[in-house]
């Protein structure tokens, strides 16, 4: 009989779950497709006060958000791989790529 730590069967139960969850629940796959970041074509006109954000250090997860006068300084990792997976998608990289330009 082989032994089952914890940790593993706490894995396994999570994994088993999860599969259970994303097959068994409408949704929860277009959901996560929703996370994925589109070109809009035609986008909303500004808001009064825009808000902006950069990313400061992609290295630290660090992004800015400048909005009005103010500037603060968040770390998070998420943010910033999701604004460079957007940014790789803007037209405009791919084609300073093909030039051998760097954004």
């Amino acid at each position: 009989m082989s032994k089952l730590s914890r940790a593993s069967f706490l894995k396994s139960a999570g994994i088993a779950t999860g599969a259970v969850v994303a097959a068994g629940v409408p949704g929860v796959a277009e959901a996560a497709l929703e996370n994925q970041p589109q070109i809009v074509i035609s986008p909303s006109p500004l808001p009064r006060e825009v808000i902006v954000a950069y990313v400061r250090n992609a290295d630290k997860g660090e992004v800015t958000i400048v909005s009005g006068l103010h500037e603060t300084t968040f770390k998070d990792h998420g943010l910033v791989k999701k604004i460079t997976k957007a940014a790789a998608k803007h037209p405009t990289a791919k084609t300073a790529k093909q030039k051998g330009l760097v954004i």
